[in-house]
């Protein structure tokens, strides 16, 4: 029997206004694994509402209190990882390895990270100001300005389905440690382990209102997020053309918006790399997660002379993986999040072999009665203006290309609409380095892909979004700055522009 979830809002785990739910299916053998509320619009009025009298009283607390709420809800993580990791594997599709091994010890150091980061925020000195008396030169002291940075208010974020609970904490860890009040509305694919978070939060000791889950389709409980004149900042991650609709809904009323889109990322190798390791890095980077991560490695450019031998690394290493139950300890490579998913990649398997690219690997459903399981796919004979060389396809499909001149290899890698990530692999560290900045991508790894970490920003350029998740740079994302003036001299005086403009 499917377990029934609720969300959560005002301290309270409710229905749907309309008591309709919806199935959440286990993409690993199509069954239904729990029934969640179909959220509407009524259900994000009552959220929004809930965070805006919630807001009046957060913000007032001390970045102390706040850290002290987010330590907790790492140890509880912590202490509920296993039973964790093993629902967001069901959800997902994700081997457990990674759920376990990689999303939430992620997930942990996140919310410590931020609880920390909480306490570092500062204004500052803007400057002094003084009126200069020519006759006798002196200053007369006139006043002087600072910097605050304040809390936004009631922050909307929408997110993934490929990692639930991971990039959820990207949104929760900063917005509540500068003050803010949320309302998060997880994708309908997956929306089991922000639901059991909610439940921590509660546990935490988190005032009720402060944080609030609405469950439900993106072109109701999404869009009211967006829409919301109560909503005074939206961040979204998700693909590029959901994040143009949602600027045009947040435009209502002005509120700020912070995205990260779809990725096209790619992996250069140069001449002098170490080939092992670039084949083993594009790899591991095209097909974790099944290839379901807008910074996987999707394209790779290799030297002319070096690519028949690259692309016979490429594949032997790929054959390794190993698909199947992603809840066993074997297992390298899951399904697809959905039927959906799945066809929508194979018409890209089939654009590519119809625009003349080779399959070199992979391309078929795997012999499994159930699940929405795809090979991993290798493409050789990959030209710039092919599908699957432009578009994001979000599986696990893989573009090998060859170039002549680095500078080619560079100008293909930027020959997209997104900038998300991309990687170099070499030896020469200063051809690296002159690379790194020739590209167009909001992160650029040298002889390494994937890796993030809680310390540095995460964010894209062109159509791949703006702002940042992760560090102080995604804490300030959530705080407006604000200009205060004191006056130093005899308070009685009349205001300078009243001399100005001679106001009497």
């Amino acid at each position: 029997m499917a377990d029934k979830y609720l969300m959560y809002i005002n301290g309270k785990f409710v229905s749907s206004s309309s008591k309709e739910t919806y199935n959440v299916v286990n993409p690993a053998n199509e069954q239904t694994i729990a029934k969640a509320p179909l959220g509407n619009r009524q259900d994000v009025k009552y959220a929004v509402e809930s965070a805006k009298k919630a807001f009046e009283r957060w913000q007032y607390t001390t970045p102390a209190e706040r850290a002290t709420y987010l330590l907790k809800l790492a140890d509880l993580v912590e202490q509920n990882l296993p039973r964790l990791a093993r629902l967001e594997s069901m959800n997902t599709g994700k081997t457990i390895k990674y759920a376990r091994d990689s999303d939430f010890p992620f997930i942990i150091d996140n919310l410590r990270f931020f609880a920390g980061a909480s306490r570092t925020l500062e204004g500052k000195p803007a400057a002094e100001y003084a009126d200069y008396h020519a006759a006798n030169n002196e200053h007369k002291p006139l006043g002087m300005s600072f910097l605050r940075r304040e809390p936004i208010g009631v922050v909307g974020s929408i997110v993934p389905w490929n990692y639930p609970l991971y990039i959820a904490i990207w949104k929760i860890a900063p917005a509540l440690a500068a003050g803010n009040a949320m309302v998060i509305k997880p994708a309908s694919y997956t929306p089991l382990t922000l639901i059991e978070f909610a439940k921590l939060t509660e546990k935490a000791g988190i005032p009720k209102g402060v944080f609030n889950v609405v469950t439900g389709p993106g072109d109701t409980v999404g869009r009211e997020i967006a829409e919301n004149s109560g909503v005074d900042m939206i961040t979204m991650t998700g693909n590029t053309e959901t994040g143009k609709r949602i600027m045009q809904y947040a435009s209502n009323n002005l509120k700020k918006v912070q995205l990260e889109l779809g990725g096209k990322a790619p992996l250069i190798v140069l001449s002098d790399a170490n080939l092992d390791a670039a084949a083993k890095g594009a790899v591991a980077g095209a097909f974790w997660n099944t290839g379901q991560d807008c910074t996987a490695v999707t394209r790779v450019y290799v030297p002319e002379k070096l690519h028949d031998r690259f692309a016979r690394m490429v594949v032997n290493e790929a054959k390794k993986i190993k698909i199947g139950n992603p809840l066993s300890e074997s297992t390298d490579m899951g399904p697809l999040i959905s039927s959906k998913q799945r066809e929508q990649v194979e018409m890209y398997v089939d654009s590519g072999k119809k625009q003349g690219a080779k399959i070199i690997l992979g391309g078929k459903r795997p012999n499994m009665k159930k699940g929405f399981y795809l090979e991993p796919t290798i493409f050789t004979n990959v030209k710039q203006h092919h599908r699957i060389c432009q578009e994001e396809i979000f599986g696990p499909v893989l573009s090998i290309s060859k170039y002549k001149k680095t500078d080619e290899a560079i100008e293909k890698s930027n020959d997209t609409i997104y900038g998300l990530a991309a990687s170099v692999w070499g030896r020469d560290i200063n051809s690296c380095m002159d690379i790194s900045r020739k590209l167009k991508f909001g992160t650029v790894w040298i002889n390494e892909h994937g890796v993030l970490v809680s310390e540095m920003p995460h964010g894209g350029y062109k159509q791949s979004g703006f702002g940042k998740d992760l560090s102080m740079y995604s804490l300030e994302e959530h705080t407006r700055i604000k200009h205060v003036y004191i006056d130093s001299t005899n308070l009685a005086r009349k205001p300078w522009h009243y001399a100005v403009y001679g106001k009497q």
